[in-house]
């Protein structure tokens, strides 16, 4: 969890309720999960806009223009 808040915040990117879900950690079944959402729309935009600058230097043709996930 701590390189994925260092990481995020080194891109300018705060999600206020990263942390590992406790009900999901309760579970035998499955592997805890990790809460990612509950940002505001600005922090969602941010987001998108670190992960399409990634895609176009790491993935070249997969970044918006080329219609490519």
């Amino acid at each position: 969890m701590a390189e994925l808040h260092t990481a995020l915040q080194a891109v300018g990117v705060t999600l206020p309720s990263l942390c590992v879900d406790p009900v999901s950690c309760a579970s035998s079944v499955m592997a805890p999960l990790v809460e990612l959402g509950r940002c505001n729309l600005d922090t969602a935009q941010r987001l998108a806009e670190v992960l399409v600058d990634y895609a176009k230097t790491t993935a070249p043709g997969h970044g918006p223009e080329e219609g490519q996930p």
